[in-house]
């Protein structure tokens, strides 16, 4: 059962000061968190942008903490403190780990899901996939069920409700003499725990934690 590692949040790039001349050193690099704007070292912000860097990886469920830390320790630029830095991350909810095929309703609870990128629709050679991309240009394809999610879930109030609509909806979207499959909401959870590493790892979404008023 793989446990995955994911980054946090929305990337609001570097802030520099209001001086002269130019300090070309950012004061910070800020990330959009939940109702808040917070602020990342330039050492932080390197280690929390790494979890992005290796997509191919995240599409086959092997980014899990331990290669994080292998990968900022073996960078051009080594951080000999990636694991304190990586569990600095994860206590301010800007990384978080899930097993995919574990109970996802806790973290699924404290998330929501909101896409970044463009949706492409499907192909005649593959209409089981749908594409998502920039600018009409593809940069992967996920499982109709998925993307469906993929496009709506920031209407719920969070991830793992958005999971249960979407279940509840395979019974009330039927045309007449179809039969339901008898999705629940733990089998579209499943499936979009296995892409959602991969639709981070290539901005093409982002999650994003509840406030705390929001958790009640």
């Amino acid at each position: 059962m793989p446990t995955v590692i994911v980054p946090v949040g929305l990337s609001m790039g570097p802030r520099y000061r209001y001086v002269r001349p130019p300090d070309p050193t950012p004061e910070c690099y800020e990330i959009h968190l939940g109702d808040d704007l917070v602020e990342l070292t330039e050492t932080e912000a390197a280690v929390w942008a790494a979890a992005f860097v290796d997509a191919e990886r995240h599409a086959k469920l092997a980014v899990n903490r331990k290669s994080l830390i292998q990968l900022v320790q073996t960078a051009p630029k080594p951080e000999p403190r990636a694991a304190e830095i990586v569990d600095t991350l994860i206590a301010r909810g800007l990384l978080v780990e899930f097993d995919t095929e574990g109970n996802l309703e806790p973290v699924f609870r404290r998330h929501k899901l909101l896409p970044l990128a463009q949706g492409l629709g499907s192909t005649a050679e593959e209409p089981h996939l749908h594409r998502i991309g920039f600018a009409s240009q593809p940069i992967l394809s996920i499982p109709n069920a998925v993307y469906g999610l993929w496009s709506f879930s920031y209407h719920s109030h969070n991830l793992w409700d958005a999971c249960a609509f979407y279940a509840a909806a395979d019974e009330e979207e039927l045309e007449p003499g179809e039969e339901p499959l008898g999705l629940t909401a733990e089998d579209i959870a499943r499936d979009v725990a296995r892409n959602l590493p991969l639709l981070i790892a290539t901005t093409c979404a982002f999650v994003d934690p509840l406030v705390p008023n929001e958790l009640a």
